[in-house]
């Protein structure tokens, strides 16, 4: 198991205190920037134990939804609707679905009946995205969900034979350029849509500035490409191995607006970004604790905002029968 947290803004578990004994006592444990998906990810290595904080989850689910980026439903909907079989019901695979939240905000915004494969190494969060997922679509059709625990890395087109799209949240970040690969050529040789949303950009704009903001960014960066993670880079190489293999690509910029109405989740995403930045470079540990501490400050009297930029992807791979989109 890795002593080091990964960065991502889906859930962080602080390293050991000596590096990022930044407010520690304040981060909800397995939340904030900086924890790998509980999808597992490799066979190799120790079973790790899940890590994500439903708590965490629960807080990012609205600004995750509002988020996302609109525009890509209707050309996804336009490729659904001529897919073969359309009219026994989608079946949909959602990788690293944690609690569920990418099921409740996509299938409300689809028509037809629809079966959600939800994926996830985590048996509790399975069992609470199955309970909370959405009953109806937007037509009223049903929508019912089946659990299985998960490996990216064996993710084959057999395994989406059938599949009609492929979702995911916050995940392309913390793959390697072979697991983006291996998801890639899945669902490119099953023909399958895939709509990847939330991948980290890399940039992040506070309000008001600080002279740290800078450092602090760069360091988070650097600490999300550690150990061969892409990172803020992710979605650049997504987009050229899907269109690589044929597939239309599309990218929508989806920020988080984060503000006073959302501040329990920004004094969270604070505590993980600056203690991953912290872990990455230690020296920062004395001029980030005033950072922080003047940071949640502003948080928690409704003076900070900020803007956290994710993009989202549609790739809209060839029917894999030849037949035509």
């Amino acid at each position: 198991m890795r002593k080091t947290a990964q960065t991502h803004d889906t859930g962080w578990i602080p390293a050991p205190r000596e590096a990022t004994d930044v407010a520690d006592d304040l981060v909800i444990p397995g939340a904030g920037p900086g924890e790998r998906p509980t999808l597992k990810l490799r066979e190799s290595g120790p079973e790790e134990a899940p890590r994500y904080a439903p708590e965490w989850l629960e807080l990012r689910e609205g600004p995750d939804g509002a988020a996302r980026a609109a525009e890509l439903i209707d050309p996804l909907r336009i490729r659904l609707a001529n897919l073969p079989g359309k009219a026994d019901g989608l079946v949909i695979h959602d990788l690293g679905c944690g609690t569920g939240s990418m099921g409740r905000w996509l299938a409300p915004r689809l028509d037809g009946p629809q079966h959600w494969i939800l994926h996830d190494r985590d048996p509790y969060l399975l069992h609470f995205a199955a309970v909370a997922s959405p009953r109806a679509a937007a037509d009223g059709s049903r929508v019912t969900v089946e659990t299985r625990r998960g490996d990216i890395a064996r993710l084959t087109p057999d395994g989406l034979a059938g599949a009609s799209l492929v979702t995911a949240s916050a995940l392309l970040d913390v793959l390697t350029l072979e697991e983006i690969e291996t998801l890639v050529a899945a669902c490119t040789g099953a023909g399958c849509p895939a709509l990847l949303t939330l991948s980290v950009a890399g940039r992040v704009e506070l309000t008001p500035s600080d002279p740290l903001d800078g450092e602090i960014a760069e360091a988070f960066n650097a600490h999300q490409r550690r150990s061969g993670l892409l990172g803020p880079d992710a979605i650049t190489v997504a987009c050229e191995a899907f269109s690589a293999r044929g597939a239309t690509v599309r990218v929508h910029p989806s920020p988080w607006q984060l503000g006073p109405a959302e501040s329990a989740l920004t004094a969270q995403w604070l505590r993980g970004w600056v203690g991953a930045a912290v872990e990455q470079r230690p020296e920062l540990r004395v001029p980030a604790e005033r950072y922080l501490r003047e940071r949640l400050e502003a948080c928690a009297a409704g003076e900070l905002r900020a803007v956290v930029h994710h993009s989202d992807l549609l790739a809209l791979s060839r029917p894999a029968d030849g037949a035509t989109s």
